[in-house]
């Protein structure tokens, strides 16, 4: 199989960090892939019509994407327990994470897709306020789920914290949510978000 990816996307590397965690990262080559909305033609439009990645390719049926698809396909095939049925709670913590990630993504791409004198700041800080009120969610309410084994919602909410860092680190997330710094500190030691951390 081959996956469209790039080390910065959160949504990638949470597939990545799938991979790795139910033994499949030898059944997957890597295709390097780059763009955003006003610039697709290093993504992968001829498998995937909206021009995003992740895309998994496979050999016996059509291409899979989003990140949540392919998670679920992974998480299937390996006959693992990332995404245990009718756990709605952790499906839940699973969106609020991608949708840190895709807020975040949002304000990175106002920055790349339009030129400055067009770029509209409030509309930047609304991207900003959708990402302050799910930290204060998770801090407030969230903990317990992102406590136990291993699951799809701890892994996006993991991305997703760190992408803030590598993307945001000026807005200091960490501020005011103690607990949930913690967690990520000690959720980043783990061997699967070492080996597929974006390089600065």
């Amino acid at each position: 199989m081959q996956l469209y990816t790039n080390p910065a996307s959160p949504f990638c590397r949470k597939v990545e960090i799938v991979l790795i965690e139910t033994g499949q990262r030898a059944d997957v080559t890597d295709v390097a892939s780059i763009g955003h909305p006003t610039d697709s033609a290093g993504m992968p439009t001829a498998i995937n019509p909206i021009g995003k990645i992740p895309v998994l390719a496979r050999e016996d049926g059509p291409a899979l994407f989003d990140s949540r698809v392919i998670c679920r396909f992974l998480n299937d095939r390996a006959d693992a327990d990332l995404i245990p049925a009718n756990a709605w709670d952790i499906q839940t913590l699973e969106a609020i994470g991608d949708g840190i990630c895709d807020a975040a993504v949002l304000m990175v791409y106002e920055g790349r897709s339009r030129p400055e004198d067009k770029q509209h700041s409030p509309w930047v800080e609304g991207q900003w306020a959708k990402i302050a009120r799910s930290l204060d969610a998770l801090e407030s309410g969230w903990m317990s789920h992102l406590a136990g084994p291993l699951n799809i919602g701890q892994i996006a909410v993991a991305c997703a914290l760190s992408y803030l860092d590598f993307r945001h680190g000026d807005r200091d997330w960490r501020a005011g949510h103690t607990e949930l710094a913690n967690w990520h500190a000690a959720f980043s030691e783990r061997s699967s978000m070492q080996d597929t951390a974006p390089q600065t």
